[in-house]
């Protein structure tokens, strides 16, 4: 077996390129003592990779040049000298570009696999998404029935997903997105009650006619002067739950802050930022709830999927030219 994958060759500067990082043949590993053989199925292309590849550390260190860039994969057994796992096995774990990837097992989780939900759901609902938009949302936002929520980048991932878990308990919901078809998306096939094209309105005029009683929650995954907009309207008590901020991770220079910001004192509003990485514990009851949704019909979403590890590096720029459409994954190799 031949194992390709992408590295890290350069640091970007502004938005991310092909040359920022190195193909690679080489080898498949072979897994020594305790160690299984992983050959990964699915990539999630996900924005926080853009944060991953600046030289400054956040909450994780920052990818090292010539190192496999960071990615989390669901992929399949194919080896194992380790207890734990069987060849077969579906597992999903932070293991990187790559064909195939040599583990111990630590940070991986096997997936009991259903035969009615495709894989693909496992990328873009049971995992770190599904558990991203379930904690910003019911832990953070603590969504009360009769409020306003909006919501950022509304038709992307975590934002789809957060969306409909404010609808699901009793709120009203504002979302905004990059073109027509995406907010006749969230009208039409989500149930949100009204959807901005912030490529083509006025964000503050169109929120001031869809939330006329103000804004009590936002999930926010953009910031910038959207954001700006937002705080004008917010009510008193307002959460902020402060998911992203991808219109800033391109930046070359120092970006404003929000000049609205006052509004956060005057109307006793709070804002919290979050990890999701420091939720783990919640994914068992995130899981249930969303499954049972799922199940339902009380919940959607979509995957955009691009063919072949190959294509990567230009398919990470969609999630910041707002081209991809819903969870946008990478297919390495077959199911």
């Amino acid at each position: 077996m031949v194992n390709r994958q992408w590295r890290l060759a350069a640091r970007p500067v502004g938005p991310v390129k092909e040359s920022d990082f190195e193909w690679r043949e080489e080898p498949a590993p072979e897994p020594g003592e305790n160690q299984l053989l992983v050959r990964n199925i699915y990539l999630s292309l996900d924005p926080a990779m853009r944060g991953w590849m600046r030289e400054t550390p956040s909450y994780l260190p920052p990818v090292r040049l010539g190192e496999v860039m960071r990615g989390t994969t669901l992929g399949v057994v194919e080896q194992s000298r380790n207890p734990n796992f069987a060849a077969g096995d579906l597992v999903r774990g932070v293991l990187g570009w790559q064909e195939c990837a040599v583990s111990d097992g630590a940070g991986l989780s096997r997936e009991s696999r259903h035969p009615a939900i495709p894989l693909t759901a496992y990328m873009a609902v049971f995992g770190h998404i599904g558990l991203t938009a379930y904690v910003g949302m019911l832990d953070i936002g603590q969504p009360q029935a009769g409020e306003t929520l909006v919501v950022t980048a509304a038709a992307g991932a975590v934002g789809s997903l957060a969306g409909q878990i404010g609808k699901i308990h009793g709120c009203r919901v504002v979302g905004i997105a990059g073109s027509d078809e995406k907010c006749r998306w969230l009208t039409g096939d989500l149930g949100f009650d009204a959807a901005i094209n912030y490529r083509t309105e006025n964000v503050l005029e169109s929120l001031r006619r869809h939330c006329p009683n103000g804004i009590d929650l936002d999930f926010e995954n953009v910031g910038g002067e959207i954001l700006d907009a937002i705080l004008a309207l917010i009510n008193r008590r307002a959460r902020i739950v402060l998911c992203g901020l991808i219109s800033q991770y391109n930046a070359t220079a120092p970006v404003p802050g929000p000049y609205n910001f006052t509004n956060v004192l005057v109307r006793r509003a709070r804002i919290e930022g979050f990890i999701v990485v420091d939720h783990w514990g919640r994914a068992p009851a995130a899981m249930a709830d969303l499954g049972r949704w799922l199940a339902e019909g009380r919940l959607k979403y979509r995957v955009d999927v691009v063919e072949g590890l190959e294509n990567a590096p230009r398919a990470l720029t969609r999630l910041f030219d707002g081209s991809n459409q819903g969870k946008l994954v990478v297919k390495i190799g077959e199911e």
